[in-house]
């Protein structure tokens, strides 16, 4: 939000409503992912997550990690994930899932090996690429749910598979940001180590290499969090 900028001007009532101190329990770098895991939260919660159940999590990056790491903290039964680059499968092992799914696979299909013959209770899907977002509802079970968590290029068109959404009685949800209940709840997280994410930082550079740290992103290959420390 700030840009990068020394200094940000903030309008009053953000200050007062939605600025929060970082706890002694949490690091500079740990802080970082606030606000992503806030965003996070609220996806879970507008999805109605439930312990007990089967999530599957359609692209492993820091997003779908730290959704990963939620569901595990809050009881699913089991957590399948997804992706097509291999530095990202193995950081979503390591986050805790259960499975993990190359995207480039049949993925429903896989989905099912996994799943003791069924598919997913919740899907949420962290890539607005068309065929994840496809595979994501060819994932979901019989009155299940799926959630929108990452967008498309604005011209992007999906064909929906409509009548199956209909019939399955299929719920498809979308979130978008946190709100302060989501912040606070989110330090919560980090604070007690319920979700920790000391593993997803991968590089911490100094500020004067910011463009490194942004090409390491964009790139996409051998990186997770960057951190830039000034």
């Amino acid at each position: 939000p700030g840009g990068f900028a020394e200094f940000v001007r903030v309008p009053a009532v953000n200050v007062a409503h939605g600025v929060f101190p970082l706890p002694k329990a949490i690091s500079d770098d740990e802080g970082v992912f606030i606000e992503p895991l806030a965003c996070v939260v609220r996806g879970q919660r507008v999805a109605a997550l439930r312990p007990g159940h089967t999530v599957v999590v359609i692209g492993s990056g820091v997003a779908g990690l730290l959704h990963v790491k939620l569901a595990k903290a809050s009881g699913a039964a089991k957590v399948i994930a997804t992706d097509i680059v291999e530095y990202r499968k193995a950081a979503a092992r390591k986050a805790g899932a259960d499975a993990v799914i190359d995207g480039r696979e049949d993925v429903p299909v896989k989905v099912r090996e996994a799943n003791d013959g069924l598919p997913a209770d919740y899907v949420i899907t962290c890539t607005g690429v068309p065929k994840a977002i496809l595979q994501g509802l060819a994932c979901v079970d019989r009155g299940g749910t799926v959630l929108f968590f990452a967008p498309s290029e604005p011209t992007v068109r999906i064909e929906i598979p409509f009548n199956a959404v209909w019939r399955e009685e299929v719920t498809m949800t979308s979130s978008y940001g946190g709100s302060p209940r989501d912040i606070l709840e989110a330090m919560e997280l980090l604070a007690t180590r319920r979700v920790a994410v000391a593993d997803l930082i991968t590089h911490t550079l100094p500020l004067v290499e910011a463009k490194k740290g942004f090409r390491l992103v964009a790139q996409a290959r051998d990186s997770i969090k960057v951190v830039l420390r000034p």
